[in-house]
């Protein structure tokens, strides 16, 4: 059984306000172009499809166009989306029903009634089954009527949440299964302030949606969404993908790519990057502004000036612009270094009296008369 793992398309997302619609739809036929040639018997979602609740029109239109090549490009194969932390649960699962009959399963909402359970797609090969769990997003606020509350009546954490959602599935552990989540894992032993998160990550304060990667344990292959830097999470077989496209400056330089999970008989599995080369990089170039400019490109680019001079602030955004027609940001580095060998003679500093008239300026007779004798009780005070 072979199935590919991709997550966090946030299709619709700006880079600094730069469109992004060119270098998504590129992407993502770089993805389908990867699955014409590898044939995956399916391809896997783990959330955050749109970029936002409400997309665009135009975000739609590229997803739409994404999913009708993907089937087009693997008629064979199943197709599996779950919704992340970005989407509207609900739109996701718009047409749920129906979609599923097309071999597409795009899963918006978690169990939410005690007679629900984690949507399940079993797949068949040489070997046997495997079985797909498809888990969206959860708060536990979504699922408190079937995880219940703590003692005290309190909705439970997200790790106890996610935990006793779980618990309730019967897995059989003779057969292959592949968990496909959204939630924020971290490796076992681990704390949240351990894992480099990156600047296009929505977290929550103090982090309470972690939830150990222990939890996963009774799965083979762990398809992970939500951070968008690749991350094993303790294991080989539990991991993020990351994004397809950086989604900020702190993703610059790293290598995405879909990972292909080949999963032969229970207990033997193999995972392999497949690389995605983006139509335009993001990339941080750091020099003088004429070492700088010397290296112009398409890419989208912040520029690090490290000139100690002053420059013509308006002189040199033009030609940083026509160097780098994707520019997002200028920065300047500016190295300060402080003489501690000068020394203030005690006579050159005003006294409190003086810098107050100074700062004051026209003052008569009548108001400085007024500010020594506040200036003199302050004194008093302290």
């Amino acid at each position: 059984m072979r199935f590919f793992h991709i997550s966090d398309l946030h299709i619709g997302l700006k880079l600094m306000n730069r469109d992004m619609q060119e270098d998504q739809a590129y992407i993502l036929k770089e993805i389908v172009r990867l699955a014409e040639e590898k044939k995956p018997d399916a391809v896997v979602v783990a959330g955050d499809i749109y970029d936002r609740a409400v997309p665009s029109a135009e975000a739609v239109e590229i997803f739409s166009g994404f999913t009708a090549d993907l089937m087009r490009a693997v008629p064979e194969a199943a197709i599996m989306m779950i919704s992340g932390n970005h989407d509207s649960a609900q739109r996701i699962d718009c047409f749920r029903s129906v979609l599923s009959r097309q071999n597409l399963y795009m899963i918006g909402t978690p169990p939410q009634t005690p007679e629900e359970s984690i949507q399940k797609v079993t797949l068949c090969d040489s070997y046997g089954s495997v079985c797909f769990y498809l888990l969206p997003y959860v708060r536990p606020s979504m699922v408190k009527e079937i995880t219940g509350t703590d003692q005290n009546g309190k909705l439970l954490t997200y790790q106890e949440t996610i935990k006793r959602l779980l618990a309730r599935e019967n897995l059989d552990p003779s057969v292959r299964n592949v968990l496909v989540s959204h939630q924020f894992y971290l490796p076992a032993g681990k704390t949240a302030d351990e894992v480099e998160r990156m600047d296009s990550e929505i977290r929550t304060v103090g982090n309470i949606d972690q939830v150990s990667a222990e939890v996963l344990k009774p799965f083979d292959y762990a398809a992970l969404g939500h951070i968008h830097k690749p991350m094993k999470v303790g294991s080989e077989y539990y991991r993020y993908c990351g994004t397809p496209l950086a989604c900020s400056v702190s993703e610059a330089g790293q290598q995405k790519g879909v990972i292909q999970v080949d999963m032969g008989e229970k207990g033997r599995t193999k995972t392999a990057v497949l690389p995605l080369v983006p139509l335009h990089p993001v990339r941080v170039i750091r020099g003088t502004l004429e070492e700088v400019l010397g290296q112009g490109c398409t890419d989208y680019v912040t520029a690090i000036l490290t000139d100690r001079v002053d420059l013509d602030i308006l002189d040199m955004q033009d030609r940083l612009r026509l160097a780098f027609p994707n520019l997002l940001e200028i920065r300047r580095e500016r190295r300060r270094s402080v003489d501690y060998r000068a020394s203030v003679s005690r006579e050159a500093v005003k006294n409190p009296y003086e810098l107050c008239c100074s700062f004051l300026k026209d003052t008569d007779s009548e108001e400085r008369k007024i500010l020594r004798d506040v200036i003199r009780t302050v004194q008093e005070v302290v």
